[in-house]
């Protein structure tokens, strides 16, 4: 499985723009940090991308795992973030037919 690695250099503005392009194109979401500093970018960076796409019908959630991982041979525990796509469906009018015909305002 292929992940998106965010250090704690990275751009949250730039990574999600590449969520929401992956999101976008049908692309699995997965995330890979390693350090606060990375998770936290990470984090805002999935923050960012909700903002970007809920206006186009799509929202996002995600959940954290840990992993461990060999960097330069040595042992290290990662944060692995999964991004999961809800499509928003719009909202009926905010009144509702009774049985017989007349019209309720949904409290």
């Amino acid at each position: 499985m292929d992940y998106l690695k965010v250090s704690s250099k990275s751009s949250p503005a730039s990574v999600a723009g590449a969520i929401a392009g992956m999101v976008k194109d049908g692309v699995p979401v997965n995330i890979q940090s390693v350090g606060a500093g990375a998770v936290n970018q990470a984090i805002k960076a999935v923050a960012i991308a909700r903002g970007f796409l809920i206006p186009t019908g799509v929202d996002i959630s995600c959940a954290p795992t840990f992993a461990d991982i060999n960097i330069n041979g040595e042992s290290r525990t990662a944060i692995r973030i999964a991004v999961y796509v809800h499509r928003l469906v719009p909202q009926s009018s905010s009144r509702e037919s009774d049985v017989d015909g007349s019209q309720e305002l949904m409290q």
